[in-house]
């Protein structure tokens, strides 16, 4: 059973939250990427918190800016730092010592955990990544790879000033490509029902304006047209080094994030075990639950 609830973070904000699990158990997080929510984890969330799966404290927390979680409009509300604050001091409320045994994540999630995992690895058991670029390898890959610049080109529409209002236009026409161009519709694996789009309309209603604003406020992001590649920074090393065990899944049909990415990977990662998954798209998590939820539970039998 899934509970939802809000909580008031000190540094001001609220995120809403899903969860799982009795509080005092050792604690599994999630976090979602665009344009999803929490409600992405709901299987996992149930699957983890079963005595027989580990038993978990399982919550996924809506980023800020997402459904009904805090919301800032300025840009710079949402400079990493300040959401991997948010992660930080929701585990701190869930108690343990803020620590988080597992921490799962997807695309821009992931960018907020690569962080926690860097900054915060003393409070980190282990970190499970999910087609989600590193960002020593993304910057990278934008700076050297015209490919993965041109699969990253619609980071710069969702940048716009009006992106969330050509967005939200005509029942959000401009969204479900997103989706149905990864062959997430009905001629791919079918999970985007009816049902499914009301859960995400219920999301967007809230307003996308958070959403863009993660687009903004990053640097790496592919150069405009006529620009140069030096407005993307080059990050000092030691930001970049992630020293828990980490599990990588990758989809490999996933066509905004190519597989150039993962090269390299293990110069950052000192622990380190990959599985790429032909066939699936970026929205793994909806087309083959049981697959990550297998997986994941394998990675923490070896990992205790």
């Amino acid at each position: 059973m899934i509970d939802t609830w809000t909580i008031d973070l000190p540094q001001g904000i609220t995120l809403s939250c899903r969860s799982a699990g009795e509080r005092g158990r050792p604690l599994m997080m999630f976090l979602h990427g665009f344009p999803e929510a929490a409600f992405i984890w709901d299987e996992l969330l149930e699957y983890f918190a079963q005595p027989e799966h580990g038993g978990f404290r399982c919550v996924a927390p809506n980023l800020r800016g997402f459904e009904r979680s805090s919301a800032p409009r300025e840009v710079e509300a949402y400079r990493p730092q300040l959401l991997t604050q948010d992660i930080e001091a929701l585990a701190a409320a869930e108690g343990q010592g803020g620590r988080i045994e597992t921490l799962v994540a997807h695309d821009w999630g992931g960018a907020f955990a690569w962080a926690y995992g860097n900054l915060h690895g003393d409070k980190l058991g282990r970190l499970v990544i999910i087609n989600s670029p590193h960002p020593g390898t993304f910057a990278r890959e934008l700076r050297e790879n015209p490919a993965q610049q041109q699969a990253s080109a619609y980071m710069n529409f969702l940048a716009r000033p009006d992106a969330e209002a050509l967005l939200a236009a005509d029942d959000y026409k401009r969204m479900w490509p997103f989706f149905t161009l990864m062959k997430a519709g009905p001629d791919g694996f079918g999970w985007l029902t009816e049902a499914v789009k009301d859960q995400y309309r219920a999301v967007w209603d809230q307003g996308l304006t958070g959403a863009c604003n993660l687009y903004r406020v990053t640097p790496l992001k592919p150069p405009l047209p006529g620009a140069g590649v030096d407005g993307i920074p080059v990050l000092p090393r030691e930001r970049l080094l992630v020293n828990v065990p980490t599990f990588i899944f990758w989809a490999l049909d996933d066509t905004a994030l190519l597989p150039g990415l993962l090269d390299g990977m293990a110069d950052y990662v000192s622990q380190l075990e990959m599985k790429k998954v032909p066939g699936a798209t970026h929205w793994i998590i909806h087309e083959q639950p049981q697959l990550l939820a297998r997986e994941i539970e394998g990675f923490i039998a070896r990992h205790p």
